[in-house]
């Protein structure tokens, strides 16, 4: 989003392994691979600079993912979320056409997938906090300018699940039809996988809305998929061919120094012996207790064994109001800006970069950089925008790229756990 210039250059890693390439794969596949993709900033020159309304746009559209995916939880699994009870969602009705999301309108590191028979090359968002797939298709017109579309009569292995979608988005619906085609990611097959062909795009995805990558990926489980069919992630592990049932990222705000890793991690970015899990507690969104959130060695009480969602669509910490509160409590010109359910705060720029957070996972403490601390100055003050915000209408928090340029973070669906290591 416009506050902020830290999307970076994201690699995708094959780790060593037998993947089935597409036709027009590098020779060396069986090696680790780093395929170069883009970023946000770089295609559109955002500056650090933040805007008021596009915060409370990104708060608003966050609310509303967490609204959808729970309701598709719900739908997934006969029952409520148990984050349901601590979060003021709006419920969604039972799958009948209808399937609202949200747009992702966050720091964005994204990169390239492949998708049909010949394969055609697409950039999609990666994102922990959803799990579906979904692109423009060629039936799209105006409001999918710009982007590379995906047709399904162009691919041999694309069929048509007969399955009509309409996404829900702060200022349109993003409509289409659910397919499954074969979709490449780091050089792996997705055999059969769920894609979303989106015939009307929501204008917060078209290009001109600086929305670069042509669609989204979501990397959690499938309990809060909207579509039928399994997430990317879990169709590339059933397929047997991933060494390890692992996905890992580094997120840096240095062009050409982030990647993802498909299959395992790389060892050579982050200090083994730093990596330290923590159990994902239910299964859907990657969910798991934190120890705590703590300020110049100062324990914020109320965050104490809080449960988190890593989300690496996300750029803010978003967390309760008491949390939130209790942070910003003693620190000079802290204000907060309230809009409806919403709340940021900003900090004197000369002051902020001493008022970073730490958070400890399974014991382990992580510092937060005042480099993705810091969002930025406001457009019309001396002051800047800090990393940590929060609603009122949910008791929990969503860990995202504040904390997540920080570390490497670690994947691990086949013992549903996250690892967080120091980086190189």
């Amino acid at each position: 989003m416009k506050f902020a210039a830290i999307r970076c250059a994201l690699f995708v890693v094959a780790v060593v392994g037998s993947p089935t390439p597409p036709p027009n794969a590098h020779a060396d596949m069986g090696r680790t691979q780093h395929i170069l993709l883009n970023s946000r900033s770089n295609a559109a020159n955002f500056s650090k600079v933040f805007d008021p309304r596009t915060v409370w746009e990104q708060l608003g559209f966050v609310y509303r993912k967490y609204s959808a995916t729970m309701g598709a939880y719900q739908r997934n699994t006969g029952s409520p979320h148990p984050l349901s009870s601590r979060f003021d969602f709006h419920s969604v009705a039972k799958r009948n056409g209808n399937v609202p999301l949200v747009n992702y309108y966050a720091d964005l590191w994204y990169g390239e997938i492949d998708v049909g028979t010949p394969p055609k090359k697409f950039t999609v968002v990666f994102d922990t906090g959803s799990s579906d797939l979904f692109l423009p298709s060629t039936e799209c017109s105006v409001s999918c300018a710009g982007h590379t579309q995906y047709d399904p009569a162009a691919s041999s292995s694309a069929k048509d699940s007969v399955q009509p979608f309409v996404l829900m988005y702060g200022a349109g619906e993003t409509a289409g039809e659910e397919y499954v085609d074969d979709v490449f990611v780091g050089g792996y097959e997705a055999k059969d996988q769920t894609v979303g062909a989106a015939w009307m795009y929501s204008p917060e995805f078209s290009k001109d809305g600086s929305f670069p990558p042509d669609g989204l990926s979501g990397l959690a489980f499938r309990e809060i998929s909207e579509f039928e069919g399994s997430p990317l992630f879990q169709t590339l592990d059933e397929s047997g061919k991933l060494p390890q049932s692992v996905f890992g990222f580094k997120l840096s705000t240095t062009p050409g120094d982030s990647e993802m890793v498909v299959g395992g991690t790389n060892t050579d970015l982050y200090h083994s012996d730093t990596l330290t899990y923590v159990t994902v507690t239910d299964r859907g969104y990657w969910q798991v207790e934190m120890d705590v959130i703590s300020r110049l060695g100062q324990e914020i009480i109320e965050s104490q064994a809080a449960t988190v969602i890593i989300d690496t669509g996300t750029t803010f910490v978003i967390t309760s109001y008491s949390i939130a509160q209790s942070y910003y409590a003693n620190i000079s010109g802290a204000t907060a800006h309230t809009e409806g359910a919403d709340t940021y705060w900003t900090i004197p720029c000369d002051t902020i970069n001493s008022t970073v957070p730490t958070f400890t996972f399974g014991r382990r403490a992580f510092k937060v950089s005042a480099q993705t601390y810091n969002l930025g100055p406001d457009v019309l003050s001396s002051d800047c925008l800090a990393g940590i915000a929060a609603s009122s209408e949910m008791d929990f928090t969503i860990i995202g790229d504040v904390f997540l340029q920080n570390v490497y973070s670690v994947f691990d669906y086949a013992n549903t756990r996250v690892g967080f290591a120091e980086l190189v």
